[in-house]
């Protein structure tokens, strides 16, 4: 990760130090586009081999049936994980603090049901941001979805 970070910052320099006309255009495209490449590679890093098995949003299944749990950012999704099932998920004030995914199993009349804890969905998910696309294709290898809404906030035409 430094060395994206790295590179990031020297590109973001040297674009400062170039001036900006006609005869330099040309460079400083090149240089955006190397930029938001980069970017893109520290917001998905690419998976070399096959990563370890329940690493990221690639969780193997467990149990007789699995549920995910889907809503908004800080609406409790960790702590209904972390008090059903045991698991520990982070939990803190502040928006995205669940990253990746995150399984938990609880028995139920001998049924043992896996949950996944997913990042929060915002605005913009099925473009893929705050990691929308991942958290979309993983909730759909769920049998079903159980969407987590906080009472006290109010639902707001922004947040949808």
């Amino acid at each position: 990760m430094a060395t994206v970070m790295q590179k990031i910052k020297d590109i973001e320099d040297e674009m400062a130090r170039t001036q900006k006309n006609k005869a330099t255009a040309h460079h400083l495209g090149l240089l955006k586009a190397k930029l938001a490449k980069l970017r893109r590679e520290l917001l998905t890093p690419s998976s070399k081999g096959a990563g370890g098995a329940g690493e990221g949003f690639d969780v193997t299944k467990s149990g007789d049936s699995r549920v995910g749990l889907v809503g908004f950012p800080s609406v409790g999704k960790s702590t209904l994980l972390n008090k059903l099932t045991g698991t520990f998920s982070e939990v803190a004030s502040y928006e995205f603090t669940t990253l990746t995914c995150i399984p938990g199993v609880i028995t139920y009349r001998g049924a043992k049901i896996q949950l996944l804890d997913l990042p929060g969905i915002i605005e913009g998910a099925k473009d893929g941001k705050g990691r929308g696309r991942q958290v979309i294709s993983t909730a759909r290898t769920c049998n079903c979805i159980l969407i987590v809404l906080d009472a006290i906030k109010p639902i707001t035409h922004k947040r949808l």
